[in-house]
């Protein structure tokens, strides 16, 4: 293992600006982390880029001081804390972080072992850093909020997913169809989404710049038993309550005002939130569940079941790709997963 420099390349922001402003994400030089008792210190080899990026670069203004993004990130342990136990020098890991810490787009970083696994084996760095936020929200979302069991033979019924063919929904539909026996119908409004979603695991897909009410009856006339909503749980609750079995339910990861929720009472259905930094932002005493779906996902992975979600690589991490990823995430044209690799 080469010797750790003391300063490193980054991208970071020190204001929130319009994306299309040379100075929303800027190329900055700084201190190499130490890593604290329980931390990998990583060298980042390929990362990708997620909505909470951009919502994080908009909404969060850090008054002149560098912050530092990016929640996926695929690399190499080049140095552990004096308390970590799972790895050692030289290990290839992938994993998506801590929100309430400096982020991955930087040559070096800091990240507690009990979120982090072993990166797949059969995938390069940039296409294992496509997978760890979208893999573990789609897996929480399925198996601990809507309670479903990673048993193919154990679960039937039909599962709705907007936005089928992003990062998301593309996870949520390839581990329906791999461990469970789900019918998944996926939004998508694009011959290329549609396409890309079908790729995925969906089996049935409906425009989601249509009624979505008369579609889903089409498909599946006695209605759904499950949804996994990734954008428009505002705009989509009351089409949800229609097409929704009694005692259905809802899984929610977008962000949206006050919504009906009365709605939802006389069916019984239930409504969950998932947030896959919820974890680590509250130190929560089964952190290192997070480690094991990892590793799950890379034993699917490198059993053929699953397969990475990145679409489009936009070349080294600097400034000026993180820009072009920022606006295309902001676009809402995105397919799959956006990376970058290599400084």
């Amino acid at each position: 293992m080469a010797e750790i420099p003391s300063t490193m390349p980054a991208v970071a922001y020190r204001k929130s600006l319009p994306v299309g402003d040379a100075e929303s994400l800027v190329d900055v030089t700084l201190p190499v982390p130490r890593p604290g008792p329980h931390d990998l210190l990583v060298r980042v080899e390929a990362i990708a880029v997620n909505p909470v990026d951009h919502k994080v670069r908009t909404n969060s203004d850090p008054g002149g001081e560098p912050k530092v993004l990016g929640w996926d990130a695929a690399g190499v342990v080049a140095a552990v804390g004096d308390a970590v136990t799972e790895f050692e020098t030289g290990d290839e890991v992938f994993y998506a972080g801590a929100i309430d810490r400096p982020g991955a787009n930087a040559r070096f970083h800091a990240v507690d072992e009990r979120i982090v696994a072993r990166k797949p084996t059969t995938l390069s760095f940039t296409e294992a850093a496509a997978l760890p936020l979208t893999s573990l929200t789609a897996w929480e979302g399925l198996f601990e909020r809507l309670g479903l069991h990673d048993g193919a033979l154990k679960n039937s019924g039909t599962l709705l997913v907007t936005a089928a063919a992003g990062g998301v929904g593309a996870m949520v539909a390839q581990l329906a169809r791999a461990l469970t026996s789900l019918t998944v119908i996926g939004t998508a409004s694009r011959p290329e989404t549609a396409r890309f979603a079908r790729r995925m695991g969906v089996a049935h897909v409906v425009d989601h710049h249509k009624p979505l009410i008369p579609q889903v009856a089409a498909v599946a006339p006695d209605g759904v038993d499950f949804v996994f909503s990734t954008a428009g749980t505002d705009v989509n609750l009351s089409a949800y309550a229609d097409v929704l079995k009694p005692m259905g339910q809802i899984v929610a990861i977008d962000d949206f005002g006050p919504i009906e929720i009365g709605l939802l009472k006389s069916k019984s259905i239930s409504f969950h939130w998932e947030l896959m930094f919820t974890r680590s932002l509250h130190q929560t005493p089964d952190q290192a569940v997070q480690q094991h779906i990892l590793s799950q996902i890379a034993r699917l992975v490198d059993a053929g079941v699953l397969t990475t979600t990145a679409t489009v690589d936009l070349g080294t991490i600097n400034a000026e790709n993180l820009r072009e990823a920022h606006r295309v995430l902001e676009s809402g044209k995105a397919i799959g997963k956006i990376t970058l690799t290599g400084f």
